[in-house]
Formats: C-alpha cells, sequence, structure tokens
C-alpha cells in the first residue's frame, strides 16, 4: 500500500494553492460542475470561447481535495486553446491510465499526481475538471 504522504507533495500543495489562478467570473457564461462519486468533491467551470470552439478562458470554484485541486490546476493550465475532442480524448486516457497503469496521458503537468493512481479513492477528484469542462462544452454545444 502506498503511503499517504506520497499525495501531498509540495508540489501538489502548491498547485492546489495556485487553483485562484483561475477566478469563476461572471463573464465566464459557459458553465459545467462535475462531482466525484468516491469522494464527494465538486468543481465548477466557466468558460469562454473563440470564434473556433476553442477555450479562450477558464475559471474554477472548487470543493475538493488538495489533490482534487491540483489535478484542476493541471488541467485548466494548458485548457486554453484545446476544443471539446481534445477534452474527450484526455478524459477516455486518463481514465485508461488510473484504472489499467497504462501510459500517463500527454497533458502538461501529469507527473505531479501521479502517485494518486495508486488511491483509487482520488481518481474521481483527479477527473473532476476534464469532466466539468466536458459538462460544460456538452451543454453550450446542446444549447446553440
Amino acid at each position: 500500500m502506498a503511503s499517504v504522504a506520497a499525495l501531498y507533495t509540495p508540489e501538489v500543495l502548491m498547485l492546489a494553492t495556485g487553483l485562484t489562478a483561475w477566478p469563476l467570473e461572471d463573464g465566464l457564461t459557459i458553465r459545467g460542475d462535475a462531482r466525484s462519486a468516491s469522494c464527494g468533491s465538486t468543481l465548477g467551470v466557466g468558460l469562454a470561447l473563440d470564434a473556433d470552439g476553442r477555450i479562450a478562458r477558464i475559471g474554477m470554484a472548487a470543493q475538493a481535495c488538495a489533490v482534487g485541486q491540483a489535478a484542476a490546476a493541471i488541467m485548466a493550465g494548458a485548457a486554453v486553446g484545446r476544443d471539446a475532442n481534445d477534452f474527450a480524448a484526455a478524459e477516455r486516457a486518463l481514465v485508461a491510465w488510473l484504472a489499467d497503469g497504462g501510459d500517463m496521458p500527454d497533458w502538461p503537468g501529469l507527473a505531479a499526481i501521479a502517485p494518486a493512481r495508486d488511491f483509487p479513492g482520488r481518481h474521481g477528484a483527479i477527473l473532476l475538471g476534464w469532466r466539468a469542462v466536458i459538462a460544460a462544452l456538452s451543454s453550450y454545444a446542446a444549447g446553440r
């Protein structure tokens, strides 16, 4: 069994507190939410898109553990310029990585939370950011 201390490294804690760099502002009107069934953590996102349907700005409000907040910060740090297909592919790759221990997905910064893969109770929190963005983009596409 992996040590819980491996989860809360200085890098993870720094990322978690850095989530304030992406405030959920009123002007970010494309909204989505995600909730982890395993731990109850939640994340709300707001987006602004460019003319091509790619993320131009992102904001978040989290009620999550440090690992969930760190994962959301990692997601947000590379969200600008990506679209719904990018997020769907990343979410599938993350699920496979967490479940099967395959290759780490190609998303900048994920190495910081790699130890959390050994803690299935944290998997839902790790996925919050990607799932909230997918929910926002899906609701936006349905409402057009």
